[in-house]
């Protein structure tokens, strides 16, 4: 009697079904793009060998010419659809100088006994899986959409731009972003370190030079670096001048592999009376990269993230490093993207649903994941969120109220809102540009500014008129 031919491999928690291009754990499908699942097949099927670059590139893009840098983006995405975490990689792992290898122990299963794993309850799962929501998605979330900013922005990182801007409203996404890009950056290679700047004091604040010195410490204690800023800090030199010699001698000096600095809520420094100093020297920076093409300058690359529009506040061009390099907007979720998360929350919407509820939260990243994972966690019906969806006491209540309380600090901002509401356009660029960044309204221009979407319409005009 023949084999049974293999078309199914099982390891740890997962069943890969190589005809139906279908990846499981614990019964539930774990979305993969199709390069994704051909690039796992490929490392499966050749486990326990080292598959280099030139060799997985040929399977998985066969007769296609593609940058290397696509291929740590594939194995990235496949390391966190398995759950994998930066310090554990327990499926692939990387083999120096040769390339990859797939190191867990697989089980191959005829065809038959597919359907068993699929048949455990959906909703089982999906409870068993949840996770908080707000703050950033972990890397390994299940609940994580990605979207075409973030191939932008990963493709980016991996050119080594000298500079990757993203800018988004508040609660898009953009630090999300900025982890995996982080984390793409760490698995091919390079350095990387991290600078929040919601997270500085007013002490970090004060002055220039009190704000560089602590990048600079703040950079040598990242980077494990031997020479601390303090032995070689110039007084006669100014900030500016001793902030790049330090980066120029000791950070990049130190080791030649890619820097990658995240830089996230830059746009703290905007108001800042010595903000278009220090993007000024960032831009120096950039710019270095062309004035001293022998020295380091080429493997840094800053990756910010920001809300504001910049150009409201750093009004000379030639001090900015918002309008060089790469920037990209991360916008709301689209419609098929609200759809393909509901999916991931076990279908707690249909198709009707679906579409009721993106015109409810307007493709609002958060908001979108805090329903569904109501939804999913209670059990609760669609109609039922909506009933609640504008009450104090609802599953939005808290960043509601949190939005209200923001506006009522604001009193001219309030009164723009107010205007919105009740139809008119909003008055000035300026007030448009501050509510879009607030994530309150969207739009392309002050004329067409709307509500960012009819949960927080009907709120406010609650609240407001």
């Amino acid at each position: 009697m023949s084999q049974p031919v293999t078309h199914s491999y099982e390891f740890g928690p997962f069943r890969l079904d190589a005809i139906k291009r279908l990846l499981r754990r614990d019964g539930e499908v774990v979305p993969l793009k199709p390069k994704d699942f051909a690039l796992l097949l490929a490392l499966i099927e050749h486990r326990g060998q080292a598959l280099g670059r030139e060799d997985l590139m040929k399977q998985v893009w066969p007769g296609s010419v593609v940058e290397e840098g696509n291929l740590s983006v594939h194995i990235f995405a496949l390391r966190r659809a398995l759950g994998e975490t930066p310090d554990e990689h327990r499926y692939i792992v990387t083999m120096p100088g040769r390339g990859y290898s797939f190191v867990a122990d697989v089980r191959e299963l005829p065809d038959e006994g597919e359907e068993a794993a699929a048949s455990t309850p959906r909703s089982t799962v999906q409870r068993a899986q949840l996770e908080p929501v707000g703050g950033a998605v972990p890397l390994d979330s299940r609940f994580y959409i990605e979207r075409e900013t973030d191939r932008e922005f990963q493709a980016a990182v991996g050119r080594r731009d000298s500079i990757v801007l993203v800018k988004g409203a508040r609660q898009v996404g953009k630090t999300s972003l900025l982890a995996r890009s982080l984390q793409q950056a760490r698995e091919a290679g390079a350095r990387v370190a991290l600078t929040d700047f919601q997270l500085l004091n007013a002490s970090h604040l004060a002055s220039v030079e009190a704000l560089l010195r602590m990048l600079a410490k703040s950079l040598a204690d990242q980077l494990e670096l031997t020479v601390a800023p303090d032995q070689i800090w110039d007084a006669d030199l100014g900030p500016s001048m001793n902030f790049t010699r330090y980066v120029r001698r000791e950070v990049l000096g130190s080791d030649e592999a890619a820097l990658v600095w995240g830089l996230d809520e830059v746009d703290r420094l905007f108001t800042c009376e010595f903000g278009s100093e220090v993007f000024g020297l960032f831009r120096s920076w950039h710019n270095a990269r062309s004035l001293d093409p022998a020295g380091p300058w080429p493997r840094l690359t800053l990756a910010m993230a920001y809300a504001t529009e910049a150009h409201l506040f750093i009004t000379d061009v030639h001090q900015s490093p918002f309008n060089v390099g790469t920037r990209l907007a991360l916008e709301d979720f689209t419609l098929d993207q609200v759809v393909e998360l509901n999916r991931r929350y076990g279908s707690p919407l249909s198709e009707a649903d679906a579409e009721r509820f993106f015109q409810l939260v307007g493709g609002h990243p958060y908001l979108a994941r805090c329903g569904l994972h109501e939804m999913t966690a209670h059990g609760a019906s669609y109609d039922g969120l909506e009933a609640q969806a504008d009450r104090d006491e609802g599953p939005f209540g808290d960043h509601l109220r949190r939005l209200l309380i923001s506006l009522s600090q604001d009193a001219a901002l309030r009164d723009v809102v107010r205007g919105v509401l009740e139809g008119r356009p909003v008055p000035t660029a300026e007030s448009f540009y501050r509510l879009r960044s607030a994530g309150v309204v969207a739009g392309d221009s002050a004329r067409e500014a709307k509500m960012r979407c009819r949960l927080y319409s009907t709120y406010l005009q609650q609240h407001l008129l």
